[in-house]
């Protein structure tokens, strides 16, 4: 996985995975925002954009599908599902 920190802009950090072409970039607001199918291309031209976040605008917001951030996917189902273990389901 490749990463870049940004110190200008609303975009902190962005995290590229080339095997599965997503992007995940996270955001002075401490969300995380993920984008499938990201040709590498994009990350590098972000990478290099003198404002990532217009260039994010113009580029990548619209243009790419979303999806979940990486590391949110199946290890949060398994945390839950630890949690239920640990205190009950609630029912």
């Amino acid at each position: 996985m490749q990463s870049k920190a940004f110190t200008i802009g609303r975009i902190r950090r962005a995290d590229y995975d080339t095997a599965s072409q997503q992007l995940d970039l996270h955001w002075d607001s401490k969300t995380i925002l993920a984008y499938k199918q990201v040709p590498q291309e994009v990350f590098r031209r972000l990478c290099s954009a003198p404002n990532p976040t217009t260039y994010w605008e113009d580029r990548i917001a619209e243009e790419y599908p979303r999806g979940t951030p990486m590391g949110k996917g199946e290890g949060s189902a398994d945390a839950a599902q630890k949690w239920r273990d640990l205190f009950g389901g609630g029912e």
